[in-house]
């Protein structure tokens, strides 16, 4: 989007402020606000990470999730930190566990030891934008509050909530969490799938003769939602949407509107209702072969598959839910945000941000 944020967050200028996932999609469209509102930004890299795209400004530096090394360093010394880092599509179950939990073990370590060497900052703040899926499902309008009792339902959601716990235990009042639900925008490569099958005419809806109700936000909304947490009067956990229900269908009938519009045509998006049993049996097959080409990798030598197929079991157990609505209303009454991208809006720039990126 073109719109400036900056003066929004004015509270930020020559605040020192780390961010973990940086480089991934929602960092690309949080950094170039923090660094418009004067922050100090150090973004958190892995080795193999592409800092290309980084913008003018911004300090990179090296760590280790898995292992610690580089984070007590990165971490010295800094206002804020914001932590985006996660795995969102994994081969197992452990997968899941394995890396957001740890890596959320390793922050905490790096947090105690700077604690014990007396390296914190005063007013130190930890933001951790955790998911929906730590929180559980919901079919109906409010959504989940802020305050509900967490229920995952699949091992992405459990890994969240654990990440959540290790974190809080060593953190405690420092440490604020943001839950988003559905995020979308360019440069996501969750829902591209998604967006090349409607670009193509076709949308597939989980559930035979439901619903399926969702909330959702633009990555703009949600960076600003990650921004407001960083105030000192930010506390807890804190659920974002852009304050609509959508029905899954509607949210495809939009997003081919916005194709419509992009590429000047008039093309028809047929969408198709799926029976648990057919998505659950889908879900089987992509993750046998994603099983089966990660082990022949590994004993190849080689290091596993490195892009996972994005629908497997675990997300088949979120689909298979009734809905995902999520209530946002404290995160506007404590701390004042308000969404500015309408569905149809954010819709139009995913679709040119993939268009532009050769993606689709």
């Amino acid at each position: 989007m073109t719109e400036d944020y900056s003066a929004e967050f004015d509270f930020l200028s020559n605040k020192k402020v780390l961010v973990t996932g940086g480089t991934g999609f929602a960092g690309r469209h949080l950094l170039p606000i923090l660094v418009k509102s004067g922050a100090v930004v150090t973004c958190a890299v892995r080795a193999s990470s592409d800092t290309r795209g980084l913008p003018e400004g911004v300090t990179a530096i090296t760590v280790d999730f898995a292992t610690g090394q580089g984070l007590q360093e990165a971490m010295s010394g800094q206002d804020i930190v914001i932590h985006m880092a996660s795995l969102l599509f994994g081969i197992t179950g452990q997968d899941y566990l394995r890396t957001n939990a740890l890596m959320a073990r390793q922050l905490a370590f790096a947090v105690k030891r700077l604690q014990e060497e007396g390296k914190i900052n005063s007013g130190f703040r930890f933001v951790l934008v955790s998911s929906q899926a730590a929180t559980g499902p919901c079919a109906a309008a409010p959504g989940t509050p802020d305050n509900a009792v967490p229920f995952p339902v699949s091992f992405y959601g459990w890994s969240k909530l654990f990440a959540e716990e290790i974190l809080g235990r060593e953190l405690g009042e420092a440490m604020v969490t943001l839950r988003p639900p559905i995020i979308y925008g360019s440069g996501d490569r969750g829902l591209l799938p998604m967006f090349r099958g409607v670009k193509n005419g076709l949308a597939f809806c989980p559930g035979f003769l439901r619903k399926f109700s969702v909330s959702a936000v633009h990555a703009d909304d949600m960076v600003r939602g990650v921004l407001h947490l960083c105030h000192p009067r930010a506390h807890g956990v804190y659920h974002i949407s852009d304050g609509n229900v959508y029905r899954m269908d509607e949210f495809y009938r939009v997003m081919g509107e916005a194709f419509n519009d992009v590429l000047g045509r008039q093309r028809r998006t047929l969408i198709f209702h799926l029976p648990n049993v057919v998505l659950a049996a889908s879900a089987a097959i992509s993750s046998f072969y994603g099983f089966a080409a990660d082990s022949v990798l590994r004993l190849g030598g080689g290091r596993g598959l490195s892009r996972p197929p994005q629908w497997n079991l675990d997300k088949c157990r979120e689909a298979c839910q009734d809905g995902w609505v999520c209530d946002g209303s404290r995160l506007s009454g404590e701390l004042g945000f308000v969404p500015r991208i309408t569905l149809k809006e954010g819709m139009t720039e995913a679709v040119r941000g993939y268009l532009r990126d050769g993606w689709l």
